[in-house]
């Protein structure tokens, strides 16, 4: 008897074959990759990454996914970053499926700060409970964005319901 795998959504534009090839056969041990190569471009940008994983972003994640995967995945999206140089080459969303879904946006210009980025996504892990806590979220936010700020090098937090956007400003959820 099979057991089968939940469907990883993997949309791109701009990328290399080679690129590509890495990325599917890193995630098709875990996932049923489905892929979309024709992904809407953004003028400003070069290359899109955009792979939605169909599970919560949690430690359950990690321990399915694995930390050497994990990091081999960093390093893949880092290694695009570089070969494509500064500027606006690059955006990479990385998206969680839950409740709510939440999703990272790395597009940075400068290589080194998209690189710190990449890597304290894992940080970001140790901040959810206070991000998430049921007494302090809305119960209509559907979308928690995190969104790079490499001028005082840490992730910016903002959510998202049907009708409004909200902050996390001062360890809770305002309407923004």
């Amino acid at each position: 008897m099979s057991i089968s795998k939940l469907p990883l959504s993997l949309r791109f534009y701009g990328t290399s074959p080679w690129e590509m090839e890495v990325l599917f056969s890193l995630l098709h041990n875990l996932f049923n990759v489905q892929e979309d190569p024709n992904a809407a471009q953004d003028e400003d940008f070069t290359t899109l990454m955009d792979i939605r994983f169909p599970i919560e972003f949690n430690e359950t994640f990690f321990k399915q996914f694995g930390a050497l995967r994990w990091d081999k995945l960093k390093g893949i999206i880092k290694e695009m970053k570089r070969r494509r140089g500064g500027g606006k080459s690059l955006r990479v969303y990385i998206k969680f499926t839950g409740k709510p879904d939440i999703v990272f946006t790395i597009d940075l210009d400068d290589r080194r700060s998209f690189d710190t980025a990449i890597d304290k996504i894992d940080f970001v892990l140790e901040l959810l409970p206070y991000h998430l806590d049921p007494k302090k979220i809305p119960n209509e936010i559907t979308r928690v964005s995190y969104q790079f700020d490499d001028i005082i090098g840490r992730w910016n937090i903002s959510a998202d319901s049907q009708d409004q956007s909200y902050g996390f400003i001062e360890n809770e959820w305002k309407i923004t």
